[in-house]
């Protein structure tokens, strides 16, 4: 075990909160999802959970756990706290993603971490920093020398809030998702016309906002609901339009009557945004429908709905049959949820595209060989209701982030390339390391 792993996340964390406090940002809000990021990026290496503890005061194996589930959504995808700052336009939104790069190359630190949580604490870095526009951290490394109080600088002004035809070109340079964007600019163009409309005094029929993405995992959901919520305040039909997401455990409590609490908190932070809820169904799935709990989360969701209705919109998300249950198991989710969006499985074209752009992201590149491996990789890989899209490109990267750290384990100046490139061998080949992990003779 390291033994520096706790204090290490410790003097990051309070960097961070540093931030947070700046940024006016609930310090239990950015603690939280740090810690959460930290754990999902080292749950795999052994000790960690201890070394974490360090950082948590009265923190339990447990703990460490159950903050890992609730992180691993952020291993690809900016975090809630910082994905509010964007949607804001902060002007600590680049410091804060830099800080919880900062987290990401702390969680290196923790227990003995593998080549793996080298990879998903580089992505995730990437993650954070790119979706804030900010500069890149090297993942992993310690500093040769303190770090230097940087100079106080004016604080700079908020950025101008973005346009519905910024956000519309963001939505249409992502990868693939024809279907969806056509479907998006629909909407955009029924509400856009409602809001007219009602400016000019006319009446409206009853347009819901709220929307279904039905899709395997990994086919960019929650990253088209993070355009919503930006598009929807754009268009002044929402206050603030952050994104929030959870699933089940969010929403329901240990105990009856603390569930409807509980939901209605999340709701609250969700209000002048969008409430993106993943594997919906969850909340009315099981052999005799919804249990006690599931129903008191739906029922409050439906009231929080018809209360917030002018400044709340929910989108719930999940595998398309199970969703079409969830929606029919109540009457009031029926009646608000009546636009339903499909997200289909990309193809091995679309799924090159995004592994070569999250290692640009990571300022890696593939050679060529690389990338034909992966297409190989592609060609004998069943494309079931299991399989990961997006997340399966991550995980190749990831990975081969690692494997690479590792062939290079030996060399004592690696040129700028060699830090760079990513090898064939480097999407396929165990290192010793991982084939001790499985039992494996080296």
């Amino acid at each position: 075990m390291s033994g520096t792993g706790g204090s290490s996340l410790q003097q990051a964390l309070s960097e961070l909160l540093a931030v947070a406090a700046r940024a006016g940002v609930a310090e239990s809000a950015a603690r939280g999802e740090a810690l959460a990021l930290a754990a999902a990026l080292a749950e795999s290496a052994p000790g960690a959970a201890a070394d974490w503890g360090k950082a948590v005061p009265g923190g339990t194996t447990q703990d460490f756990f159950d903050a890992a589930v609730r992180g691993r959504r952020w291993r690809g995808a900016p975090t809630a706290v910082l994905t509010e700052l964007i949607a804001s336009g902060s002007p600590e939104k680049a410091a804060y993603a830099e800080a919880l790069a900062e987290i990401a190359s702390a969680a290196c630190t923790l227990g003995e971490p593998t080549m793996r949580v080298v990879g998903n604490a580089s992505v995730a870095a990437a993650a954070q920093l790119q979706a804030a526009g900010a500069r890149q951290v090297q993942v992993g490394a310690q500093p040769s020398t303190p770090p230097q109080p940087e100079p106080v600088e004016e604080e700079p002004a908020p950025e101008p809030e973005k346009s519905v035809e910024e956000l519309l070109g963001e939505l249409d340079g992502l990868t693939g998702l024809g279907r969806v964007k056509q479907e998006v600019h629909r909407q955009v163009a029924v509400l856009r016309v409602e809001k007219l409309r009602a400016e000019a005094g006319l009446k409206n029929a009853t347009i819901t906002r709220h929307l279904v993405f039905v899709g395997n995992p990994g086919t960019g959901k929650t990253t088209v609901a993070r355009l919503v919520s930006g598009i929807y305040k754009a268009l002044g039909l929402l206050s603030k339009g952050q994104l929030v997401e959870v699933d089940r455990s969010e929403l329901v409590a240990g105990y009856l009557g603390q569930t409807a609490t509980k939901t209605a908190e999340v709701v609250e932070s969700a209000a002048g945004g969008v409430l993106f809820i993943d594997e919906a169904y969850s909340l009315t799935a099981g052999d005799n429908g919804a249990d006690q709990y599931g129903r008191e989360a739906v029922d409050t969701l439906v009231k929080e709905m018809e209360d917030r209705r002018d400044d709340l919109v929910v989108i719930v998300a999940g595998y398309p049959e199970p969703m079409q249950a969830f929606i029919a198991a109540n009457p009031g989710l029926a009646s608000r949820f009546r636009t339903t969006i499909e997200f289909e499985n990309y193809s091995d074209e679309e799924l090159t595209d995004i592994l070569t752009g999250l290692a640009d992201a990571a300022d890696y590149e593939l050679v060529p060989a690389a990338v034909e491996e992966f297409q190989g990789i592609l060609a004998g890989t069943a494309r079931d209701s299991s399989f990961g899209n997006g997340r399966f490109a991550r995980n190749v990267l990831e990975a081969a982030i690692g494997r690479q750290a590792w062939r290079l384990r030996d060399t004592t100046a690696p040129t700028k390339d060699e830090l760079r490139q990513i090898l064939a061998t480097d999407l396929t080949e165990v290192p010793d390391e991982d084939r001790n992990e499985r039992g494996e003779q080296a």
